[in-house]
């Protein structure tokens, strides 16, 4: 099982399970009533429903995966390798994926689980493999690794985070206002405050309204009713530019898909936003501030490259990550919405990320950060907004909670 999934996006789910076994049966003419049931069986096989006939371009990055999982497992195969097959799945879908695991594995069949979840790591595993730079520097029986082995094993070093700690200014403006947002058939009655130097967290399972929320306040998805204010001053978001006209950036939960041109450069991808602003008198490039902007973000976010002028495609996902949020902070924006911003990273990476999410929020950013990673929540929010059915549902402080107890509030229907 890819970590990109590896499918056709112009095809529907039914298709991208099927039609691997239409061509190996050499059928010239597919039938669509087996191809359907065939579909409906490999999803019913991780407890799964989702609607056969869309297509997968318009499924969200969590139903990719559920796709590419079934369709891994319709092959009957008796060593299955996946590759971060959990990155972009909710708390829920993780327990019905493992139980599905489970279950494969009583029958004989054998996983090699290549993850940079440690919790889940430590959950699945039988033996573990840890390896760095291309070396095995450590394996053993599950019994002799904890948490804190595998982040030293995988890293060569100790490495502990802090929790945010935030203090709101006496008297401060809210940086973000939203009031009872609607949007049809997805959010009801959105309420929510986020200060300048607050990092808020929004969590729930797949269909919860999380990813719908950052695309309504990021103009993605139209508003039906309610109010936003920037800084106490309403604003009226309808598209993506009316967005970024207030001072808001988006980094997406795709990032191959949306957040990044691969095949254009690092450095183009870095100035994108802000172009306009390197032109010259005469309308043209200013090559010298576009080679400044680019080096300076390259050694602020520490974005390890060969090059600037190499593309993008060339990249670890976690630097990948590092340059979608480098084009953003190169335009400085007020508020910035991160959409699972460290699925697919590893240890190392995640932690850096981390800091510097800390770091921008204590000068004065406001953050927004979508995420299912518990621990991550606990880590970097100080504040955590639980979502079910659209509606904001809860209020959580990470210094009142634990990660069990998060846990279970996300599995709660």
């Amino acid at each position: 099982i890819y970590q990109d999934f590896s499918l056709f996006p112009n095809f529907t789910v039914a298709e991208n399970i099927a039609l691997n076994e239409q061509l190996a049966d050499n059928k010239r003419i597919v039938n669509w009533k087996q191809v359907r049931q065939v579909a409906q069986d490999a999803l019913k096989q991780i407890d799964v429903s989702l609607p056969l006939d869309a297509r997968v371009e318009e499924m969200s990055v969590a139903n990719k995966q559920l796709i590419a999982i079934s369709k891994a497992l319709r092959q009957n195969a008796q060593l299955i390798v996946m590759d971060e097959p959990t990155s972009a799945l909710t708390e829920r879908e993780v327990r019905n994926l493992f139980a599905v695991i489970r279950r494969l594995q009583a029958r004989g069949i054998a996983f090699l689980f290549v993850s940079h979840k440690l919790n889940e790591v430590l959950e699945i595993s039988e033996t573990i493999m840890v390896m760095r730079n291309g070396h095995n520097v450590s394996d053993g029986d599950r019994a002799e690794y904890d948490h804190a082995r595998l982040v030293f094993e995988m890293t060569g070093q100790s490495i502990r985070e802090k929790s945010y700690a935030y203090t709101p200014a006496p008297g401060a403006q809210p940086r973000l206002a939203v009031d009872q947002l609607t949007v049809h058939g997805m959010l009801q009655d959105i309420s929510l405050r986020l200060f300048p130097g607050e990092i808020v967290g929004i969590t729930g399972l797949l269909g919860s309204g999380r990813t719908e929320l950052a695309l309504a306040l990021f103009g993605m998805l139209p508003i039906a009713s309610g109010t936003i204010a920037m800084d106490g001053k309403p604003v009226r978001i309808r598209t993506i530019p009316d967005a970024i006209s207030h001072g808001i950036g988006y980094v997406p939960e795709d990032r191959l898909s949306e957040g990044l041109f691969l095949e254009q450069s690092i450095g183009n991808n870095i100035v994108v936003r802000i172009i306009d602003r390197l032109r010259g008198a005469l309308g043209l490039t200013d090559k010298r501030q576009v080679t400044q902007q680019v080096d300076h973000w390259v050694d602020a976010l520490h974005i390890k490259t060969g090059s600037p002028e190499l593309a993008a495609k060339t990249l670890s996902g976690g630097n990948q990550q590092r340059v979608v949020l480098a084009k953003w902070l190169a335009s400085n924006p007020r508020l910035l919405i991160l959409n699972g911003p460290t699925v697919g990273v590893d240890i190392g990476s995640k932690n850096e990320l981390h800091e510097l999410m800390k770091a921008l929020a204590q000068e004065g950013m406001g953050l927004l950060v979508i995420s299912d990673d518990i621990p991550e929540l606990l880590q970097v929010c100080n504040r955590i907004l639980l979502m079910r059915h659209g509606r904001i549902e809860e209020e959580i402080l990470p210094m009142a909670t634990n990660e069990n107890e998060l846990a279970a509030k996300l599995i709660e229907d």
